[in-house]
Protein backbone atom coordinates (compact mmCIF):
# COMPACT_ATOMS: atom_id res chain seq x y z
CA UNK A 1 0.00 0.00 0.00
CA UNK A 2 1.13 3.52 -0.71
CA UNK A 3 -0.25 5.13 2.42
CA UNK A 4 -3.25 4.77 4.72
CA UNK A 5 -5.82 4.67 1.93
CA UNK A 6 -9.57 4.64 2.57
CA UNK A 7 -11.67 1.78 1.24
CA UNK A 8 -13.14 3.98 -1.48
CA UNK A 9 -10.22 5.52 -3.38
CA UNK A 10 -11.33 8.13 -5.90
CA UNK A 11 -8.86 9.78 -8.27
CA UNK A 12 -9.45 12.21 -11.11
CA UNK A 13 -7.89 13.47 -14.30
CA UNK A 14 -8.94 17.04 -15.05
CA UNK A 15 -7.53 18.40 -18.33
CA UNK A 16 -8.35 21.79 -19.82
CA UNK A 17 -9.57 21.44 -23.44
CA UNK A 18 -7.41 24.20 -24.86
CA UNK A 19 -5.53 21.85 -27.20
CA UNK A 20 -4.64 18.21 -27.70
CA UNK A 21 -3.73 15.89 -24.83
CA UNK A 22 0.03 16.16 -24.41
CA UNK A 23 2.37 13.49 -23.12
CA UNK A 24 2.68 14.99 -19.63
CA UNK A 25 -1.09 15.03 -19.25
CA UNK A 26 -1.38 11.48 -20.54
CA UNK A 27 1.20 10.30 -17.99
CA UNK A 28 -0.65 12.07 -15.16
CA UNK A 29 -3.88 10.43 -16.30
CA UNK A 30 -2.15 7.04 -16.41
CA UNK A 31 -0.81 7.36 -12.86
CA UNK A 32 -4.23 8.44 -11.56
CA UNK A 33 -5.91 5.59 -13.45
CA UNK A 34 -3.39 3.00 -12.23
CA UNK A 35 -3.67 4.19 -8.63
CA UNK A 36 -7.46 3.89 -8.72
CA UNK A 37 -7.29 0.45 -10.35
CA UNK A 38 -4.67 -0.77 -7.88
CA UNK A 39 -6.94 0.13 -4.96
CA UNK A 40 -10.10 -1.06 -6.76
CA UNK A 41 -11.31 2.53 -6.62
CA UNK A 42 -12.93 4.99 -9.02
CA UNK A 43 -11.26 7.00 -11.77
CA UNK A 44 -13.09 10.23 -12.66
CA UNK A 45 -12.64 12.28 -15.83
CA UNK A 46 -13.40 15.99 -15.51
CA UNK A 47 -13.12 18.51 -18.34
CA UNK A 48 -12.12 21.92 -16.97
CA UNK A 49 -13.60 24.03 -19.76
CA UNK A 50 -14.13 27.39 -18.05
CA UNK A 51 -11.57 29.11 -20.32
CA UNK A 52 -14.19 30.01 -22.90
CA UNK A 53 -11.77 31.81 -25.21
CA UNK A 54 -9.42 28.84 -25.60
CA UNK A 55 -11.62 25.78 -24.94
CA UNK A 56 -13.00 24.11 -28.06
CA UNK A 57 -15.19 21.06 -28.81
CA UNK A 58 -12.38 19.76 -31.03
CA UNK A 59 -9.97 19.83 -28.10
CA UNK A 60 -12.49 18.01 -25.90
CA UNK A 61 -12.83 15.31 -28.55
CA UNK A 62 -9.04 15.08 -28.89
CA UNK A 63 -8.79 14.40 -25.13
CA UNK A 64 -11.54 11.77 -25.25
CA UNK A 65 -9.96 10.12 -28.31
CA UNK A 66 -6.57 9.97 -26.59
CA UNK A 67 -8.02 8.46 -23.43
CA UNK A 68 -9.88 5.86 -25.49
CA UNK A 69 -6.76 5.04 -27.53
CA UNK A 70 -4.76 4.46 -24.34
CA UNK A 71 -7.68 2.42 -22.95
CA UNK A 72 -8.04 4.59 -19.85
CA UNK A 73 -11.81 4.85 -19.84
CA UNK A 74 -13.14 6.66 -16.75
CA UNK A 75 -15.51 5.04 -14.28
CA UNK A 76 -17.35 8.35 -13.97
CA UNK A 77 -17.55 11.28 -16.35
CA UNK A 78 -16.63 13.12 -18.34
CA UNK A 79 -18.02 15.94 -16.23
CA UNK A 80 -17.89 19.47 -17.63
CA UNK A 81 -17.29 22.49 -15.41
CA UNK A 82 -19.41 24.76 -17.64
CA UNK A 83 -22.39 22.58 -16.76
CA UNK A 84 -21.80 23.16 -13.04
CA UNK A 85 -21.92 26.96 -12.92
CA UNK A 86 -25.02 27.05 -10.73
CA UNK A 87 -23.28 24.88 -8.15
CA UNK A 88 -20.18 27.12 -8.06
CA UNK A 89 -22.32 30.25 -7.63
CA UNK A 90 -24.23 28.55 -4.82
CA UNK A 91 -20.98 27.86 -2.94
CA UNK A 92 -19.76 31.44 -3.51
CA UNK A 93 -23.00 32.81 -2.02
CA UNK A 94 -22.62 30.54 1.02
CA UNK A 95 -19.01 31.63 1.55
CA UNK A 96 -20.03 35.30 1.37
CA UNK A 97 -22.77 34.61 3.92
CA UNK A 98 -20.35 32.71 6.18
CA UNK A 99 -17.72 35.45 5.99
CA UNK A 100 -15.07 33.24 4.40
CA UNK A 101 -15.22 35.32 1.20
CA UNK A 102 -15.82 39.00 0.49
CA UNK A 103 -16.42 41.49 -2.31
CA UNK A 104 -13.39 43.40 -3.55
CA UNK A 105 -13.85 46.55 -5.64
CA UNK A 106 -10.17 47.18 -6.42
CA UNK A 107 -9.61 47.59 -10.16
CA UNK A 108 -7.02 45.46 -11.97
CA UNK A 109 -4.85 48.58 -12.26
CA UNK A 110 -5.06 49.20 -8.53
CA UNK A 111 -4.17 45.58 -7.76
CA UNK A 112 -1.17 45.78 -10.08
CA UNK A 113 -0.05 48.98 -8.30
CA UNK A 114 -0.24 47.09 -4.96
CA UNK A 115 1.92 44.32 -6.40
CA UNK A 116 4.42 46.78 -7.81
CA UNK A 117 4.66 48.50 -4.44
CA UNK A 118 5.37 45.15 -2.77
CA UNK A 119 8.04 44.31 -5.37
CA UNK A 120 9.71 47.67 -4.78
CA UNK A 121 9.84 46.89 -1.06
CA UNK A 122 11.42 43.50 -1.77
CA UNK A 123 8.26 41.64 -0.81
CA UNK A 124 6.27 39.00 -2.63
CA UNK A 125 3.86 40.76 -5.05
CA UNK A 126 0.30 40.41 -3.75
CA UNK A 127 -3.07 42.03 -3.18
CA UNK A 128 -2.88 44.11 0.02
CA UNK A 129 -6.31 43.28 1.46
CA UNK A 130 -7.82 46.76 1.04
CA UNK A 131 -11.38 45.38 0.90
CA UNK A 132 -10.87 42.53 3.36
CA UNK A 133 -13.37 43.00 6.20
CA UNK A 134 -11.86 42.88 9.68
CA UNK A 135 -13.29 43.86 13.09
CA UNK A 136 -13.05 47.64 13.55
CA UNK A 137 -11.81 48.21 10.00
CA UNK A 138 -13.48 50.87 7.84
CA UNK A 139 -13.69 49.84 4.19
CA UNK A 140 -13.22 52.35 1.34
CA UNK A 141 -16.34 53.80 -0.34
CA UNK A 142 -17.71 51.58 -3.12
CA UNK A 143 -16.71 53.04 -6.53
CA UNK A 144 -19.79 53.97 -8.56
CA UNK A 145 -20.68 51.52 -11.31
CA UNK A 146 -17.84 49.11 -10.55
CA UNK A 147 -18.65 45.41 -10.22
CA UNK A 148 -16.64 43.58 -7.58
CA UNK A 149 -14.72 40.33 -7.71
CA UNK A 150 -15.17 37.84 -4.87
CA UNK A 151 -12.03 37.01 -2.91
CA UNK A 152 -11.39 34.15 -0.53
CA UNK A 153 -10.47 35.23 2.99
CA UNK A 154 -7.20 33.35 3.30
CA UNK A 155 -5.75 32.78 6.79
CA UNK A 156 -3.23 35.48 7.67
CA UNK A 157 -1.13 33.50 10.11
CA UNK A 158 0.42 30.07 10.37
CA UNK A 159 1.35 27.76 7.53
CA UNK A 160 -0.45 25.40 5.18
CA UNK A 161 1.33 22.14 4.51
CA UNK A 162 0.71 18.58 3.43
CA UNK A 163 2.62 15.33 3.12
CA UNK A 164 3.02 15.04 -0.62
CA UNK A 165 2.79 11.46 -1.88
CA UNK A 166 5.84 12.06 -4.09
CA UNK A 167 7.81 15.04 -2.78
CA UNK A 168 7.36 14.56 0.97
CA UNK A 169 6.35 17.38 3.31
CA UNK A 170 5.64 20.74 1.65
CA UNK A 171 4.60 23.88 3.50
CA UNK A 172 3.76 27.51 2.64
CA UNK A 173 3.46 30.41 5.05
CA UNK A 174 -0.07 31.76 4.83
CA UNK A 175 1.37 35.26 4.84
CA UNK A 176 2.69 34.53 1.32
CA UNK A 177 -0.74 33.61 -0.01
CA UNK A 178 -2.89 36.59 -0.90
CA UNK A 179 -6.68 36.52 -0.92
CA UNK A 180 -7.43 34.58 -4.08
CA UNK A 181 -10.12 35.77 -6.49
CA UNK A 182 -12.74 33.01 -6.61
CA UNK A 183 -15.33 34.79 -8.79
CA UNK A 184 -14.88 37.41 -11.50
CA UNK A 185 -16.96 40.61 -11.82
CA UNK A 186 -19.42 38.81 -14.13
CA UNK A 187 -19.90 36.08 -11.51
CA UNK A 188 -17.98 33.33 -13.29
CA UNK A 189 -15.81 31.31 -10.91
CA UNK A 190 -12.03 30.99 -11.28
CA UNK A 191 -9.96 27.88 -11.90
CA UNK A 192 -8.72 27.22 -8.37
CA UNK A 193 -12.20 27.63 -6.93
CA UNK A 194 -13.88 25.31 -9.46
CA UNK A 195 -11.24 22.66 -8.77
CA UNK A 196 -11.94 22.80 -5.05
CA UNK A 197 -15.72 22.51 -5.39
CA UNK A 198 -15.35 19.68 -7.92
CA UNK A 199 -12.93 17.71 -5.76
CA UNK A 200 -15.26 18.21 -2.79
CA UNK A 201 -18.46 17.25 -4.60
CA UNK A 202 -16.86 14.32 -6.40
CA UNK A 203 -15.36 13.03 -3.13
CA UNK A 204 -11.85 12.86 -4.62
CA UNK A 205 -9.50 11.17 -2.16
CA UNK A 206 -6.20 11.38 -4.06
CA UNK A 207 -4.96 14.02 -6.48
CA UNK A 208 -1.98 13.08 -8.67
CA UNK A 209 -0.97 15.94 -10.95
CA UNK A 210 2.01 17.79 -12.40
CA UNK A 211 4.29 19.68 -10.06
CA UNK A 212 3.41 22.93 -11.82
CA UNK A 213 0.34 22.81 -9.53
CA UNK A 214 2.33 22.82 -6.27
CA UNK A 215 1.70 26.53 -5.73
CA UNK A 216 -2.06 26.04 -6.22
CA UNK A 217 -2.30 23.35 -3.57
CA UNK A 218 -2.07 25.46 -0.37
CA UNK A 219 -4.73 27.83 -1.74
CA UNK A 220 -7.01 24.91 -2.57
CA UNK A 221 -6.42 23.32 0.84
CA UNK A 222 -7.37 26.53 2.62
CA UNK A 223 -10.59 26.87 0.63
CA UNK A 224 -11.49 23.23 1.33
CA UNK A 225 -10.92 23.82 5.05
CA UNK A 226 -13.09 26.94 4.93
CA UNK A 227 -15.86 24.80 3.39
CA UNK A 228 -15.47 22.13 6.05
CA UNK A 229 -14.55 19.61 3.34
CA UNK A 230 -12.31 16.57 3.66
CA UNK A 231 -8.86 17.06 2.16
CA UNK A 232 -7.58 14.78 -0.58
CA UNK A 233 -4.04 13.49 -0.44
CA UNK A 234 -1.85 15.23 -3.02
CA UNK A 235 1.03 13.95 -5.10
CA UNK A 236 2.90 16.18 -7.54
CA UNK A 237 4.70 14.46 -10.41
CA UNK A 238 7.89 16.10 -11.78
CA UNK A 239 7.87 17.24 -15.40
CA UNK A 240 9.09 15.36 -18.46
CA UNK A 241 12.28 16.68 -20.06
CA UNK A 242 13.30 16.34 -23.68
CA UNK A 243 16.44 14.41 -24.71
CA UNK A 244 18.40 17.68 -24.39
CA UNK A 245 17.38 18.16 -20.76
CA UNK A 246 15.00 21.03 -21.52
CA UNK A 247 11.25 20.90 -20.82
CA UNK A 248 9.55 18.63 -23.35
CA UNK A 249 8.02 20.68 -26.15
CA UNK A 250 6.98 20.55 -29.80
CA UNK A 251 10.55 21.06 -30.95
CA UNK A 252 11.41 17.62 -29.53
CA UNK A 253 8.92 16.03 -31.92
CA UNK A 254 5.36 14.90 -31.43
CA UNK A 255 3.92 15.75 -28.03
CA UNK A 256 0.28 15.20 -29.02
CA UNK A 257 -0.67 11.72 -27.86
CA UNK A 258 -2.71 10.93 -30.98
CA UNK A 259 0.25 11.88 -33.17
CA UNK A 260 1.94 8.75 -31.84
CA UNK A 261 -1.03 6.74 -33.07
CA UNK A 262 -0.54 8.36 -36.49
CA UNK A 263 3.16 7.49 -36.41
CA UNK A 264 2.45 3.83 -35.80
CA UNK A 265 2.96 3.28 -32.08
CA UNK A 266 0.88 0.71 -30.24
CA UNK A 267 -1.18 2.06 -27.32
CA UNK A 268 0.01 -0.75 -25.05
CA UNK A 269 3.62 0.22 -25.83
CA UNK A 270 2.87 3.87 -25.12
CA UNK A 271 1.26 2.96 -21.78
CA UNK A 272 4.30 0.85 -20.87
CA UNK A 273 6.73 3.62 -21.85
CA UNK A 274 4.78 6.45 -20.20
CA UNK A 275 4.54 4.46 -16.96
CA UNK A 276 8.33 4.14 -16.83
CA UNK A 277 8.73 7.92 -17.13
CA UNK A 278 8.96 8.63 -13.44
CA UNK A 279 7.75 5.30 -12.00
CA UNK A 280 9.55 2.00 -11.61
CA UNK A 281 9.12 -1.53 -10.35
CA UNK A 282 12.62 -2.75 -9.70
CA UNK A 283 14.43 -3.06 -13.02
CA UNK A 284 11.37 -4.12 -14.99
CA UNK A 285 11.27 -2.28 -18.31
CA UNK A 286 8.51 -4.26 -20.02
CA UNK A 287 5.24 -5.12 -18.33
CA UNK A 288 1.57 -5.56 -19.09
CA UNK A 289 -1.21 -3.19 -18.15
CA UNK A 290 -2.31 -5.76 -15.56
CA UNK A 291 1.15 -5.82 -14.01
CA UNK A 292 1.22 -2.01 -13.90
CA UNK A 293 -2.04 -2.02 -11.95
CA UNK A 294 -0.81 -4.76 -9.62
CA UNK A 295 2.53 -3.09 -8.93
CA UNK A 296 1.59 0.59 -8.92
CA UNK A 297 2.73 2.32 -5.75
CA UNK A 298 3.26 6.05 -5.29
CA UNK A 299 6.36 5.32 -3.22
CA UNK A 300 8.00 4.25 -6.48
CA UNK A 301 7.29 7.55 -8.23
CA UNK A 302 10.46 9.53 -8.77
CA UNK A 303 11.07 12.91 -7.15
CA UNK A 304 13.18 14.02 -10.12
CA UNK A 305 12.21 14.85 -13.68
CA UNK A 306 11.96 12.06 -16.25
CA UNK A 307 13.63 12.27 -19.65
CA UNK A 308 11.91 11.46 -22.92
CA UNK A 309 13.94 9.04 -25.04
CA UNK A 310 12.59 8.38 -28.57
CA UNK A 311 15.00 5.46 -29.06
CA UNK A 312 13.74 3.79 -25.89
CA UNK A 313 10.15 4.28 -27.02
CA UNK A 314 10.99 2.66 -30.36
CA UNK A 315 12.61 -0.26 -28.54
CA UNK A 316 9.51 -0.76 -26.40
CA UNK A 317 7.23 -0.46 -29.43
CA UNK A 318 9.33 -2.97 -31.39
CA UNK A 319 8.96 -5.42 -28.50
CA UNK A 320 5.18 -5.12 -28.54
CA UNK A 321 5.05 -5.47 -32.33
CA UNK A 322 7.20 -8.60 -32.19
CA UNK A 323 5.00 -10.07 -29.46
CA UNK A 324 1.74 -9.31 -31.30
CA UNK A 325 -0.18 -11.93 -33.23
CA UNK A 326 0.09 -11.73 -37.01
CA UNK A 327 -3.67 -11.43 -37.49
CA UNK A 328 -3.85 -8.61 -34.92
CA UNK A 329 -1.03 -6.73 -36.65
CA UNK A 330 -2.68 -7.24 -40.05
CA UNK A 331 -5.88 -5.66 -38.72
CA UNK A 332 -3.98 -2.67 -37.36
CA UNK A 333 -1.80 -2.19 -40.44
CA UNK A 334 -4.48 -2.64 -43.13
CA UNK A 335 -5.83 0.96 -42.81
CA UNK A 336 -2.28 2.30 -43.11
CA UNK A 337 -1.77 0.30 -46.31
CA UNK A 338 -4.98 1.78 -47.71
CA UNK A 339 -3.64 5.28 -46.99
CA UNK A 340 -0.63 4.38 -49.11
CA UNK A 341 -2.95 3.43 -51.98
CA UNK A 342 -2.23 -0.25 -51.40
CA UNK A 343 -4.61 -3.19 -51.36
CA UNK A 344 -4.37 -5.17 -48.11
CA UNK A 345 -6.73 -7.78 -49.58
CA UNK A 346 -4.31 -8.64 -52.38
CA UNK A 347 -2.20 -10.92 -50.20
CA UNK A 348 -2.15 -13.05 -47.06
CA UNK A 349 -1.52 -10.01 -44.85
CA UNK A 350 -0.98 -11.94 -41.57
CA UNK A 351 1.77 -13.89 -43.36
CA UNK A 352 3.33 -10.59 -44.46
CA UNK A 353 3.23 -9.37 -40.86
CA UNK A 354 4.94 -12.55 -39.71
CA UNK A 355 7.70 -11.93 -42.25
CA UNK A 356 8.23 -8.25 -41.40
CA UNK A 357 7.49 -7.81 -37.69
CA UNK A 358 10.84 -8.90 -36.25
CA UNK A 359 12.57 -5.89 -37.81
CA UNK A 360 9.85 -3.25 -37.49
CA UNK A 361 9.76 -0.52 -34.84
CA UNK A 362 6.39 0.99 -35.86
CA UNK A 363 3.18 0.02 -37.61
CA UNK A 364 4.08 2.54 -40.31
CA UNK A 365 7.27 0.61 -41.04
CA UNK A 366 5.16 -2.53 -41.35
CA UNK A 367 2.82 -0.75 -43.76
CA UNK A 368 5.75 0.51 -45.84
CA UNK A 369 7.21 -2.99 -45.99
CA UNK A 370 3.85 -4.52 -46.86
CA UNK A 371 3.59 -2.34 -49.96
CA UNK A 372 6.02 -4.81 -51.58
CA UNK A 373 3.05 -7.19 -51.62
CA UNK A 374 0.07 -4.81 -51.57
CA UNK A 375 1.21 -1.98 -53.79
CA UNK A 376 1.39 -1.73 -57.57
CA UNK A 377 4.22 -3.72 -59.15
CA UNK A 378 6.90 -1.60 -60.80
CA UNK A 379 9.42 -3.60 -62.89
CA UNK A 380 13.09 -2.92 -62.33
CA UNK A 381 14.49 0.03 -64.23
CA UNK A 382 16.40 -0.47 -67.46
CA UNK A 383 19.59 0.56 -65.66
CA UNK A 384 19.17 -2.09 -62.94
CA UNK A 385 18.29 -4.73 -65.51
CA UNK A 386 21.33 -3.90 -67.60
CA UNK A 387 23.58 -3.99 -64.54
CA UNK A 388 22.35 -7.20 -62.93
CA UNK A 389 20.38 -9.29 -65.44
CA UNK A 390 23.25 -10.45 -67.62
CA UNK A 391 23.34 -13.66 -69.64
CA UNK A 392 24.33 -15.81 -66.66
CA UNK A 393 21.60 -14.30 -64.48
CA UNK A 394 18.93 -14.85 -67.13
CA UNK A 395 20.02 -18.46 -67.55
CA UNK A 396 19.76 -19.01 -63.79
CA UNK A 397 16.31 -17.38 -63.70
CA UNK A 398 15.16 -19.55 -66.58
CA UNK A 399 16.33 -22.69 -64.79
CA UNK A 400 14.73 -21.52 -61.53
CA UNK A 401 11.44 -20.79 -63.30
CA UNK A 402 11.29 -24.31 -64.82
CA UNK A 403 12.08 -26.07 -61.55
CA UNK A 404 9.83 -23.82 -59.46
CA UNK A 405 6.91 -24.55 -61.79
CA UNK A 406 7.32 -28.25 -60.98
CA UNK A 407 7.41 -27.86 -57.18
CA UNK A 408 4.69 -29.98 -55.57
CA UNK A 409 4.29 -27.49 -52.69
CA UNK A 410 4.73 -23.70 -52.99
CA UNK A 411 6.17 -22.95 -49.57
CA UNK A 412 9.07 -20.88 -48.26
CA UNK A 413 10.82 -24.08 -47.20
CA UNK A 414 10.46 -25.69 -50.63
CA UNK A 415 11.62 -22.52 -52.40
CA UNK A 416 14.60 -22.12 -50.06
CA UNK A 417 15.58 -25.74 -50.75
CA UNK A 418 15.33 -25.15 -54.51
CA UNK A 419 17.51 -22.03 -54.28
CA UNK A 420 20.09 -23.93 -52.19
CA UNK A 421 20.23 -26.83 -54.65
CA UNK A 422 20.62 -24.45 -57.61
CA UNK A 423 23.50 -22.63 -55.95
CA UNK A 424 25.26 -25.97 -55.43
CA UNK A 425 24.43 -27.17 -58.94
CA UNK A 426 25.79 -24.05 -60.66
CA UNK A 427 28.59 -23.38 -58.20
CA UNK A 428 27.55 -19.76 -57.48
CA UNK A 429 27.04 -17.67 -54.34
CA UNK A 430 23.64 -16.47 -53.19
CA UNK A 431 23.85 -12.92 -54.68
CA UNK A 432 24.24 -14.41 -58.18
CA UNK A 433 20.73 -15.87 -57.94
CA UNK A 434 19.11 -13.92 -55.11
CA UNK A 435 19.62 -10.45 -56.59
CA UNK A 436 18.29 -11.33 -60.07
CA UNK A 437 15.33 -13.09 -58.43
CA UNK A 438 14.50 -10.02 -56.38
CA UNK A 439 14.77 -7.70 -59.39
CA UNK A 440 12.70 -9.96 -61.61
CA UNK A 441 9.90 -10.65 -59.14
CA UNK A 442 9.71 -7.44 -57.06
CA UNK A 443 11.57 -4.82 -59.09
CA UNK A 444 13.70 -4.11 -56.01
CA UNK A 445 17.28 -4.95 -55.06
CA UNK A 446 16.50 -5.50 -51.37
CA UNK A 447 13.65 -7.47 -49.81
CA UNK A 448 13.11 -9.72 -46.81
CA UNK A 449 14.09 -13.40 -47.16
CA UNK A 450 13.49 -14.16 -50.81
CA UNK A 451 12.03 -17.63 -50.26
CA UNK A 452 9.38 -16.22 -47.93
CA UNK A 453 8.67 -13.33 -50.32
CA UNK A 454 8.13 -15.72 -53.24
CA UNK A 455 5.91 -17.95 -51.10
CA UNK A 456 3.67 -15.05 -50.09
CA UNK A 457 3.43 -13.62 -53.61
CA UNK A 458 2.20 -16.99 -54.83
CA UNK A 459 3.17 -19.39 -57.59
CA UNK A 460 1.14 -17.82 -60.42
CA UNK A 461 2.38 -14.27 -59.88
CA UNK A 462 6.02 -15.27 -59.43
CA UNK A 463 6.06 -17.46 -62.55
CA UNK A 464 4.29 -14.73 -64.54
CA UNK A 465 6.92 -12.15 -63.61
CA UNK A 466 9.80 -14.55 -64.22
CA UNK A 467 8.41 -15.38 -67.65
CA UNK A 468 8.17 -11.67 -68.45
CA UNK A 469 11.88 -11.26 -67.72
Amino acid sequence: MTTSTPSAVRTRFAPSPTGYLHLGGARTALFSWAFARHHKGTFVLRIEDTDLERSTPEAVQAILDSMAWLDMQPDEGPFYQMQRMDRYREVVRKMLADGTAYHCYSSPEEVEAMREKARAAGLKPRYDGSWRPEPGKTLPPVPAGRKPVVRFKNPLEGATGWNDLIKGHISFDNSELDDLVIARPDGTPTYNFCVVVDDWDMKITHVLRGDDHVNNTPRQINILRALGAALPEYGHVPMILGPDGEKLSKRHGAVNVMEYDNEGYLPEAMVNYLARLGWSHGNDELFTREQLVEWFDTRNLSKSAAQWDPKKLNWVNAHYIKASGNADLAERVAPRILKRQGNPQAVDLPAVMGLLKDRAETLNQLADGAMLFCGPYTPASAELRAEHLDEQALALLSSFERQARALPAWTAEALDALIKSMLAEHGVKMPKLGLPLRLAVTGQKQTPAIGAVLAILGRDLVLERLAAV
